[in-house]
């Protein structure tokens, strides 16, 4: 059995963070472990505001402990962490356990206008984590603050940020433009090599259902590099699972709802 971790937050509703993360293992074949950086929830009394709580430093090292010196792993992905300990935490044991399919998912909040919530914990994961990514995974919004580009809103643009992103130190870079592209008809995401660029394209999925569409696009990848795929190869089964996972969202309350990432079962993705 092929073995694979999360570093990463829960999210209590199970769309996103280590409970997408999870899921998306089980839809590879693969055994999924978990170390919990943050707790998530959401009020239903509060207009489904969210709250986080960190996971104290004893408790995030433990877990660690037995995941990548208890137990072992073939790839590893990291997703919100919420802390600078965590981060620290996150570089100390991929560094010691010499992880080298690690995707690095750079979870970034926004406090709105483009601005992020925590500059200087997203420079700390930049400075720390990135070196030892494999691939990053931004979003626009989180390649912008990566890049130190402002309103990337084009393909071009996407290149430039892609660049300045593996200038910093992972070997591939994939930039998410999805839905959030402006004036595209298809979902483009960019792969770039440090050299090469590669265009992925696919139907453009509108859904307001799509809680965990990132942190399952990471993992995806991450399970890929497990099962032994090329990065490009990787990514681009990433892209046709994320897809069909969209494609059959649903809602899981008036607030918000995740893709469905079984879904691929009906349309044979690995065959």
């Amino acid at each position: 059995m092929i073995k694979i971790a999360t570093i990463a937050g829960s999210d209590a509703s199970g769309g996103a963070g280590l409970e997408a993360d999870l899921k998306t293992f089980e839809e590879y074949g693969l055994y999924g472990m978990a170390a919990v950086t943050v707790i998530a929830t959401m009020d239903p009394d509060n207009n489904w505001a969210h709250k986080v709580f960190p996971t104290d430093e004893a408790a995030l090292r433990a877990q660690l402990e037995t995941v990548f010196k208890g137990v072992g792993v073939s790839a590893a992905k990291s997703g919100m962490l919420g802390t600078f300990y965590a981060v620290e935490l996150a570089r100390e044991y991929l560094t010691a356990h010499k992880v080298a399919n690690y995707v690095l998912d750079p979870v970034m909040v926004c406090k709105g206008a483009g601005e992020a919530l925590n500059p200087e914990l997203n420079s700390a994961v930049a400075e720390k984590l990135l070196p030892l990514a494999e691939v990053v995974t931004p979003n626009l919004f989180e390649a912008e603050q990566l890049s130190g580009l402002g309103g990337i809103d084009s393909p071009e643009k996407m290149k430039e940020a892609a660049r300045i992103i593996g200038g910093k130190g992972a070997r591939y870079v994939f930039i998410k433009g999805g839905a959030k592209l402006p004036n595209q008809s298809r979902a483009l995401d960019l792969l770039y090599d440090g050299k090469d660029f590669t265009t992925l394209e696919d139907d453009l999925v509108k859904t307001s259902w799509n809680h965990g569409a990132g942190c399952t696009s990471s993992a995806a990848i991450a399970a890929g590099l497990a099962r032994g795929l090329s990065v490009p190869a990787a990514v681009s089964l990433a892209k046709k699972f994320i897809t069909q996972s969209l494609k059959a969202g649903f809602p899981l309350n008036r607030w918000v709802g995740p893709g469905n990432p079984s879904a691929w079962r009906s349309g044979n993705l690995f065959s």
